[in-house]
């Protein structure tokens, strides 16, 4: 069995997440979590840039009931690298209350590719944060993309605002649906109508298979959480950005808590506050059923 080591200042997720004020509505899918090992069973990559704690099925599985959702959107996590054991060991565990996105390489198998579709993988996850991960050819990705699309299954990005100008040729040649993690992690010190901003929305209006994950508002908060005094209006200066999106783009956006939250360096949130966020970004009924359980349902279960 082999030992591993987390990262030294490794922040674990938090334990004890209240029950949020914010009643999910029914059928409601956390449509971005990971799942870490455990290691003894799931053993991390060798080419992890990060060694996280362990984060089981069954403690995702009992988030998800504690929080009120229905099903769960589960993506490969960069420290199992191409090895999706983990997450397909959590699909077959899930009672079809999951689905996949997975990391694969060029030399994946058409068999490989149709088994994973059984089990419920619906996506491809493509990283750009080069402190995450190492670069991978475009053409290789683009030759993924390509086998993938037969299946109907999307594409998802991870990047940052400012790669953004130089990936555009390359996100917007894609053959599949795309989705975006986290709104290509905007500068929410910079203003909402600005000019890196603006290019983001340009994005979506100029390209309809484009989506957005409205998500990890503690990953781009610069106020922060809110003091420990009941108030649990969090991570406010992410609001605007998000709430655009959603208002922009309804039949688009996805929302998912991220647990278990890895590589956070300053703070580890309290996901019923996460919960708690849906309603500032998504005002109304209408747009909360089309961020939880409409756009999610069709992308994953239709």
């Amino acid at each position: 069995m082999t030992e591993f080591t987390k990262t030294p200042g490794w922040l674990d997720w938090y334990a004890g997440p209240s029950k949020p004020a914010f009643k999910l509505p029914p059928g409601a899918v956390d449509a971005h979590c990971h799942v870490f090992g455990p290691g003894a069973q799931f053993p991390y990559a060798p080419e992890r840039k990060y060694t996280p704690c362990d984060a089981s099925k069954d403690q995702l599985f009992a988030l998800r009931d504690h929080l009120g959702f229905d099903k769960n959107v589960i993506v490969q996590a960069t420290c199992h690298g191409a090895d999706n054991s983990a997450l397909l060991d959590a699909l077959a565990h899930s009672n079809d209350k999951a689905r996949g996105v997975v990391t694969v390489r060029r030399d994946v198998t058409d068999e490989q590719l149709q088994s994973m579709h059984k089990a419920g993988v619906r996506g491809v996850r493509f990283n750009f944060v080069k402190r995450l991960v190492d670069f991978t050819p475009k053409d290789e990705l683009m030759e993924i993309a390509a086998r993938i699309a037969p299946l109907g299954w999307h594409v998802v990005i991870y990047f940052e605002a400012v790669d953004l100008p130089e990936l555009w040729d390359f996100f917007t040649a894609l053959p599949t649906t795309v989705v975006v993690d986290h709104m290509g992690r905007p500068d929410v010190t910079k203003p909402v109508d600005g000019e890196e901003f603006e290019l983001f929305i340009k994005f979506m209006r100029e390209y309809p298979n484009v989506w957005s994950k409205v998500s990890c508002p503690e990953r781009l908060s610069v106020s922060g959480p809110p003091a420990l005094d009941g108030e649990r209006n969090a991570y406010r200066d992410v609001v605007p950005f998000a709430r655009r999106i959603v208002e922009t783009f309804p039949d688009r956006v996805l929302w998912g808590t991220d647990w278990p939250h890895p590589n956070l360096k300053n703070h580890m949130p309290d996901d019923g506050l996460l919960v708690d966020f849906i309603p500032h970004i998504a005002p109304t009924a209408e747009l909360q059923q089309k961020l939880l359980v409409d756009n999610p349902t069709r992308l994953y279960w239709g």
